[in-house]
């Protein structure tokens, strides 16, 4: 009986290290790789370039004063739209005294000049009356009074547009007024009322007293990588993605690509400007940031696989097609050459090498992990 018992104790006991080692075999023994299967699939493939840049008025002038002086008055502010030739702000001027002094002598000179003429021409008229005196002498004191008189008047002129800025004779067109040169809105308005401005001359740009844009006229000007500023053409579409307006593209046509690049961060960068199509109720705004899509080839509903799914060889591409069933593990490839087209960077066009109903070899499917239950409480 101790001897029957003996054997049936070692008899689990070996089927238990028989079962573990059988257990152990089957636990370390890998599991055959599954992967998904795709096919080629119908798309437009579409090559494509970005520009960064921005969206700026193609006529953007800065209205600067013809004279030196204070702001007075100050008419209008940014924001608001304008007509050429309305009033922007008024100066007051400060004369130059030395300049003011010489002024006001000239005019005293001119008019004791004036005067002294005047007495002559009344005397040589009454005696030329009288047939006193010949006629060329009579002539000659009336040119010499009229000459006296325009030198009175321009002297007191000079001396009007160094106090005032402007002579009574050109109210009309008084530089103390800043007058718009186009049509458009103001952007800004950079003075104050008090604020001193100088004028534009030969050797200063002077002080900027509005800066107006026309903006129905708006341009896309941005810039380009060497690389690919030769794949690019004039009259060639752009698609505007501006980031402080979501949801909305805006047409634009290239007009100017720059002759000469310049360096930027170690890159050759290249200028490009493009007219943006605007709808009458769409307004954008001076300076708004845009990226720009360029369009450098397409193909229409041509095959295409995954750019992720192609290997090279000897500059050859490959890519691995299913030869077993589908359902059949392990699955069995075989490695098939292709002909290639364009590439968007995610999807390749298929020129030659596979079929449509083709199943190609994808990502490797890994398994789903079981959710566990809900723990008892």
């Amino acid at each position: 009986m101790k001897k029957i018992l003996r054997i049936v104790v070692w008899v689990i006991i070996g089927a238990v290290f028989i079962g573990t080692l059988v257990f152990l075999a089957k636990k370390s023994r890998k599991k055959p790789v599954v992967y998904n299967i795709e096919v080629p699939q119908k798309n437009n493939i579409i090559k494509k370039t970005i520009a960064t840049g921005s969206v700026l008025p193609r006529k953007e002038i800065m209205v600067k004063p013809q004279i030196s002086g204070i702001v007075q008055e100050i008419y209008k502010e940014a924001g608001e739209m304008i007509n050429k030739s309305d009033v922007i702000a008024k100066i007051t001027v400060i004369p130059d005294m030395i300049s003011l002094n010489a002024a006001e002598s000239r005019v005293n000179q001119s008019d004791l000049n004036y005067k002294n003429e005047k007495l002559k021409f009344d005397r040589q008229k009454q005696l030329f009356e009288k047939n006193v005196v010949s006629e060329s002498e009579y002539q000659n004191a009336e040119l010499a009074f009229k000459s006296a008189e325009e030198e009175l008047e321009s002297a007191q002129s000079n001396l009007d547009i160094i106090k005032k800025g402007v002579s009574k004779k050109a109210e009309s067109a008084s530089n103390t007024l800043i007058r718009s040169t186009i049509a458009g809105m103001i952007l800004d308005v950079p003075i104050k009322e008090g604020n001193s401005v100088i004028q534009s001359n030969n050797f200063n740009d002077g002080t900027t007293i509005a800066i107006i844009a026309d903006m129905n006229d708006m341009i896309f000007e941005g810039k380009v990588d060497e690389t690919e500023v030769g794949k690019i053409i004039e009259g060639m579409p752009l698609i505007l993605t501006i980031g402080a307006i979501e949801n909305e593209k805006f047409d634009a046509n290239l007009e100017y690509i720059s002759p000469k690049g310049v360096e930027e961060n170690g890159a050759i960068q290249f200028d490009i400007k493009a007219k943006v199509d605007l709808k009458n109720d769409q307004f954008i705004r001076s300076g708004y940031s845009a990226n720009a899509d360029i369009e450098l080839e397409r193909r229409d509903s041509v095959m295409t696989i995954q750019e992720g799914r192609i290997t090279f060889t000897n500059d050859t591409a490959f890519v691995e097609v299913l030869t077993s069933d589908s359902i059949t593990i392990p699955q069995e490839f075989e490695k098939r050459p292709i002909e290639i087209g364009l590439s968007d960077g995610i999807n390749i066009e298929v020129l030659s090498g596979i079929a449509w109903e083709d199943q190609l070899k994808g990502e490797e499917k890994k398994e789903e992990k079981k959710k566990d239950g809900p723990k008892p409480n």
